[in-house]
């Protein structure tokens, strides 16, 4: 399928400032790479300042995950034959997928966003607290929970921030954390996912 040029500006510039950084990355240069004259003023028949193509992708982004999410509420149910296990394995899964997905984003939040803390909040209002929520929701559906009054934002908020941490730590370090590939990481992700959470539905004694 064919990309619009507005889509190819967006994609393109969000990748140069990942690579390269907000502020060093010209106009002239996210024309090129979106295949327009460099220098002719294309970018803006479409965009009326560099910062607008940056709140774009943001916003582009959030309405990408905001779908996304939706999709993975609707279809959990198809999945609730399978061992809780298995769920919360694919439930890990899919955040590492998710930060591979957004590493572009996530570059660009942490080397240039503190100069748009209005772009800030949108990423934590739109990406980040719905990640967050959306967890919680799905642990609390499950049936094996039905019914429980755990605090489920905030296990969502410690099993989710598993995730990013050691997402970021492969990212700026180059390596995972003590050496603990994917598969380990994923395997006990769920197997301590899946303690914490009978511990919490075993009755004190």
């Amino acid at each position: 399928m064919s990309t619009s040029t507005r889509e190819r500006i967006v994609s393109e510039s969000l990748r140069l400032f990942a690579d390269r950084g907000y502020a060093a990355t010209s106009v002239a240069e996210i024309e090129a790479a979106a295949g327009l004259s460099p220098g002719a003023g294309g970018l803006y028949r479409h965009f009326r300042s560099k910062e607008e193509v940056l709140a774009s992708a943001i916003r582009e982004h959030i309405e990408r995950t905001r779908r996304q999410i939706s999709d993975v509420l609707v279809q959990a149910p198809a999945f609730e034959e399978r061992p809780l296990e298995v769920r919360l394995r694919m439930t890990c899964q899919a955040g590492l997928a998710k930060m591979r997905e957004e590493q572009d984003l996530i570059r660009v939040l942490f080397r240039d966003l503190d100069q748009f803390p209005n772009l800030v909040a949108e990423m934590r209002e739109g990406i980040v607290n719905p990640l967050y929520d959306g967890i919680a929701t799905w642990l609390s559906t499950q049936p094996e929970f039905e019914g429980s009054a755990e605090d489920w934002p905030a296990i969502a908020t410690v099993l989710g921030g598993a995730v990013v941490n050691y997402w970021l730590a492969n990212e700026s370090m180059y390596e995972p954390p003590s050496h603990i590939d994917e598969k380990r990481f994923v395997e006990s992700w769920a197997r301590l996912g899946l303690g914490l959470l009978r511990l919490e539905r075993t009755p004190a004694t």
